[in-house]
């Protein structure tokens, strides 16, 4: 069953309409409703093209958001075989919020890493809606190391809302880890692949993100800060997410103009939560391309080539 969201409420109103009119066909077999059905579906799916040719990087906010989007473990078991889990940090436990492991990509060994949120209640709470600890981003580092000694690529998915900034973690060092797992992506002599899934926040995104090549899905976003948090810090009221969400300019549209991101992944219409087939292909096809230029690079190449992209970071602007 499709979650709607609030600025789809008129589209779902019409597609339940046709929804109950073939389910009333199916209870009376006398009864023909499917030019009725049609046109509601013409108009819903009509209806669908205008809202999402027009979406407010607030509403892009709440498609990143959507509950229903494919998250990285579904990504994983839909591109990649042979994947083989690692756990822990081999210093005080294993963060369920970020999986990892050796797998293999169109038969490419790799080593592929995300954020996982989890997609009920029972598993968002263990996975602790995708919020990192500091032995999650240790986790990563140390995957990304062992990676660049073998040689394999690395494939980051990044989906979260941020770091979590609960007592504990700051205890163990978040912000440490953080810069750890930053810095040793700029380290390793093999190509780096980012790919925003989701929402891409603050540094819990960063830690992952420092890559060669960056690619946003369409509706996904990414910014230093949530839109949320952003508006009780400038204007002391959350509720102010909307002002906040235009002027953090965290839509890949933008992010793509500003030199942040390298490719845009269009997404099926209605968002990747309406077709995961399609979403995922997307994502392969774009991974493989990006392997497939970084795979003519030299390790000091590919270090170069990653630091540059950084360094340049805020030599483009909206106007240019």
């Amino acid at each position: 069953m499709t979650q709607y969201m609030e600025f789809e409420k008129p589209l779902a109103e019409i597609e339940g309409k046709a929804e109950e009119l073939r389910a009333m066909a199916r209870d009376n077999e006398d009864m023909d409703v499917t030019a009725e059905a049609a046109a509601l579906d013409v108009k819903a799916a009509a209806m669908l093209q205008e809202l999402y040719a027009t979406l407010t990087p607030w509403r892009k906010c709440q498609v990143a958001r959507h509950p229903d989007r494919p998250h990285c473990a579904d990504y994983i078991k839909a591109l990649f075989t042979e994947y083989t889990p690692l756990a822990g940090d081999r210093n005080f436990a294993d963060d369920h919020a970020v999986m990892g492991g050796l797998a293999r990509f169109n038969g490419t060994p790799v080593m592929v890493i995300g954020h996982e949120k989890g997609n009920d209640t029972k598993s968002r709470i263990d996975r602790n809606f995708g919020m990192a600890r500091p032995e999650g981003y240790r986790k990563a580092t140390r995957l990304m190391d062992l990676a660049g000694r073998f040689g394999m690529p690395v494939i980051t998915l990044v989906d979260t809302a941020g770091a979590y900034p609960g007592k504990g973690a700051e205890e163990r060092g978040q912000s440490e880890a953080i810069a750890r797992a930053t810095e040793k992506c700029l380290q390793i002599g093999v190509p780096l692949i980012s790919v925003i899934i989701g929402e891409g926040g603050s540094g819990g995104a960063v830690a992952f993100a420092t890559a060669n090549r960056v690619a946003m899905l369409e509706h996904s976003i990414y910014s230093v800060i949530s839109p949320e948090g952003c508006a009780s810090i400038l204007w002391k009221d959350a509720e102010k997410m909307r002002e906040a969400a235009e002027a953090l300019r965290l839509t890949a549209q933008d992010l793509k103009q500003l030199g942040v991101t390298d490719r845009i992944i269009l997404e099926p219409l209605g968002g990747a939560h309406r077709d995961w087939q399609k979403a995922i292909e997307a994502v392969s096809v774009e991974i493989g391309d990006m392997l497939a230029e970084l795979g003519k690079m030299k390790p000091a190449e590919l270090i170069t080539d990653r630091r540059k992209k950084f360094l340049d970071l805020g030599s483009k602007g909206l106007a240019a």
